[in-house]
């Protein structure tokens, strides 16, 4: 039961636990914010503000669990989904008006490769130790999955025209590149049709068929806010993120430089994980408590949202947004990444059922993606 003051206790075991970590990472922010100001080492406020994203991101996440919890089913899950990638948006909003739109791309695929198969590869496999297998509901997974196919060929298509009748892919240390119009028609065109598609699934999930596609979080993973503390929290934290987001991103170019890393490895696997992982932690533990339904509707929905609305959103985005719009043209290791991430979460997925070296899989999976980023 949560607290009658609506509030978690402030102890040294709240804030060790599963639910407080996050918070003790809150100093980093304004560290961050003050080595910032100072024209310090970009490489420390890079790293200090991407520690400062979590409990920000955090805190986010839980405003939106509280407010959803007072809503009831329908409107609770439309906040959920709205507000469930907020964090990652926002930072990608920032980096658009930097017209950093190749990172803004990486970190995309890179938050979609991290819920495929980082966040439920870790989920699988500490929820499977111990247990012969876990069993989810395979008809809403694959729903998700086949979401997430859908937008897997409509994000590769744009790439593939570009292939054909352009000239050629991005580079992979691109910042910025110019397709030319007939591209940047095609792409709104995908955004359009994407968003639309996602749209058509919530209505899906959340009316005609939200028997299915209802989770249920623990009773005490709710600690009691009122919805006007609930709201409050929600702005506090969108605006924490937002200043957390625009450190981070106006240190990016010299902080990859001075530690030897490109932007493309830093948007696909650094801003990809501290976005979320909050969320990304919830999804674990609630598999270690043997809730697989809601663990693989936090990964799996997770990266069927971004590919599904904020990746077509940021595209919208761009036209009025930053120094020109950016075409969904993903360069060569995306579009492997991707294709081949959806294919797996398709497989793994289709049985209903999940052990600890599926979960295993998984991760080596990841890590093979990351190093090939890593040496890109």
């Amino acid at each position: 039961m949560p607290p009658q003051n609506g509030m978690p206790p402030l102890n040294a075991r709240f804030l060790v636990g599963p639910q407080g970590w996050p918070y003790l990472l809150v100093p980093f922010i304004p560290i961050a914010i003050v080595l910032d100001l100072a024209n310090a080492n970009d490489a420390l406020v890079f790293a200090t503000s991407a520690l400062g994203i979590i409990p920000t991101a955090a805190l986010m996440g839980r405003a939106t669990e509280e407010l959803a919890s007072r809503s009831g089913p329908g409107i609770g899950g439309l906040l959920n989904v709205t507000f469930g990638n907020a964090p990652e948006l926002i930072i990608a909003l920032f980096a658009l008006g930097h017209g950093l739109h190749e990172v803004v791309k990486a970190s995309l695929v890179g938050s979609i490769l991290g819920n495929i198969l980082l966040v439920l590869g870790a989920a699988m496999f500490v929820g499977g130790l111990g247990r012969s297998s876990q069993r989810f509901n395979a008809t809403a997974a694959s729903v998700q999955t086949s979401m997430l196919l859908l937008a897997a060929v409509a994000l590769v298509m744009p790439a593939i025209f570009q292939l054909v009748d352009g000239d050629g892919l991005p580079a992979v240390g691109a910042e910025r590149v110019s397709f030319g119009s007939t591209i940047e028609l095609l792409s709104v065109v995908v955004a359009g049709l994407l968003m639309i598609t996602y749209v058509a699934g919530l209505v899906f999930s959340l009316k005609t068929h939200r028997d299915i596609f209802n989770p249920e979080y623990e009773d005490e993973q709710t600690w009691g806010w009122s919805a006007r503390t609930a709201v409050i929290m929600l702005a506090i934290a969108g605006v924490a993120v937002a200043i957390m987001s625009e450190v981070l991103v106006s240190s990016i170019g010299e902080a990859s430089r001075s530690l030897g890393l490109t932007e493309f490895f830093i948007g696909a696997v650094v801003v990809a994980i501290v976005g979320n992982a909050a969320e990304h932690w919830v999804a674990v533990i609630v598999a270690r408590k043997d809730k697989m339904d809601l663990s693989v509707n936090i990964a799996i929905g997770s990266s069927a949202q971004i590919a599904l609305f904020v990746a077509p959103l940021l595209v919208l985005a761009s036209f009025v947004i930053g120094p020109g719009p950016m075409p969904l043209v993903l360069n060569g290791f995306e579009l492997g990444a991707i294709v081949l991430a959806v294919l797996v979460a398709n497989y793994v997925t289709t049985e209903g059922q999940s052990t600890w070296f599926e979960g295993v899989q998984l991760l080596v999976a990841y890590v093979v993606f990351a190093v090939v980023f890593g040496l890109a």
